[in-house]
């Protein structure tokens, strides 16, 4: 994938932009602010396609809707490779350090993509990357995840039974730089799944490009970036901006 940062962002949000949501709850059921589109909202035009959303970089962390770290544990960071890129740590004993990004309108169908380089100091898994619902209770939970573990990084989606569906994994490093790519439409039971690796289309564990199940429940869905599963080891995740967009090419331009 190329190495770029868009420019000329808006705040301008148009029909293609999701309206804000009731306040999400976590993994404990925590009331939180909702993800609105805030800062780092555009519908700029990108090559071949239209980014809908990517955070500011130059805006700090206060582009993205909420940040659930401690304090001092997420802000921007330069990489030898990327350049600025955001630095999402997860301290030894804490539960998360993730930021949120803007909710979803089910029925839509949307591309995302960013890299990530991770550092895993145990051997326990970590969520880098969800789509989140709300209630957690009753529902996915997370429908769509990424996470890491013991040198892989996986992706499942999980029914509306909350039942872990695995699709791929691949093996990672610490200290290695990966791209990722989805493409998602999102639904409770016709919802579908897409993924690049490196820029490269993957086979699913039973064949297919493409999964059908759930990419979507509950009364609210946003997406989510960092670290997340409490642990005695300390866990970073630095990311590129992710970029939502029309096309795959508008949304991998950025990472």
């Amino acid at each position: 994938m190329t190495v770029g940062l868009l420019a000329g962002l808006t705040t301008a949000v148009a029909a293609l932009a999701w309206p804000a949501a009731a306040g999400p709850a976590d993994a404990k059921g925590t009331s939180q602010a909702a993800p609105a589109n805030g800062p780092g909202v555009t519908n700029s035009s990108a090559p071949s396609g239209k980014v809908l959303w990517t955070p500011d970089i130059k805006a700090g962390p206060a582009t993205f809707p909420s940040v659930q770290c401690a304090n001092g544990n997420f802000g921007v960071a330069s990489d030898a490779v990327k350049g600025k890129v955001w630095r999402a740590r997860q301290a030894g004993g804490q539960e998360r350090c993730e930021v949120v990004g803007p909710t979803l309108k089910s029925g839509s169908t949307f591309y995302l993509g960013w890299s990530s380089k991770i550092d895993i100091r145990d051997s326990n898994s970590r969520y880098v990357f969800q789509l989140k619902c709300s209630p957690s209770t009753g529902t996915a939970n997370h429908p769509i995840e990424l996470d890491a573990t013991n040198g892989r990084i996986r992706l499942q989606s999980w029914t509306y039974k909350h039942v872990a569906v695995p699709l791929w994994s691949a093996p990672v490093r610490n200290g290695e730089w990966h791209s990722y790519a989805l493409k998602i439409h999102a639904g409770r039971t016709d919802g579908t799944i897409e993924l690049w690796f490196d820029g490269v289309k993957q086979k699913f564990a039973n064949g297919a490009t493409k999964y059908t199940g759930t990419t979507y429940d509950g009364t609210s869905d946003y997406l989510k970036w960092g670290s997340y599963h409490p642990s005695t080891g300390d866990a970073t995740n630095l990311f590129t901006s992710p970029r939502m967009a029309t096309t795959l090419a508008a949304a991998t331009a950025g990472s």
